[in-house]
């Protein structure tokens, strides 16, 4: 959810990506930006200011995942209605 969201060069704050992600808490929200960041998916863009400001966006490496991700929604929206129930 959180790479849909930064897709299209979107740049958010956090309390925007906690808005737009419902139901998930901010330690799992935190732990999956971290991850994201290390994995170099997503960049912290740190402003030195007071209050301090942080935003988050997609590496180019990371927009480059958009097509997959539509793949996969294409292919998920796909499904026909009886798929998993077997009959004999």
């Amino acid at each position: 959810m959180l790479l849909f969201h930064l897709f299209g060069g979107k740049v958010l704050r956090f309390s925007e990506l906690e808005r737009q992600t419902p139901g998930i808490s901010q330690k799992m929200l935190i732990q999956q930006l971290r991850q994201l960041e290390a994995d170099g998916i997503v960049r912290r863009i740190v402003y030195h200011q007071v209050p301090p400001k942080v935003e988050y966006a997609l590496t180019d490496w990371g927009q480059a995942l958009c097509p997959a991700l539509d793949a996969l929604v294409t292919w998920a929206e796909s499904k026909p209605e009886n798929a998993g129930i077997e009959t004999n």
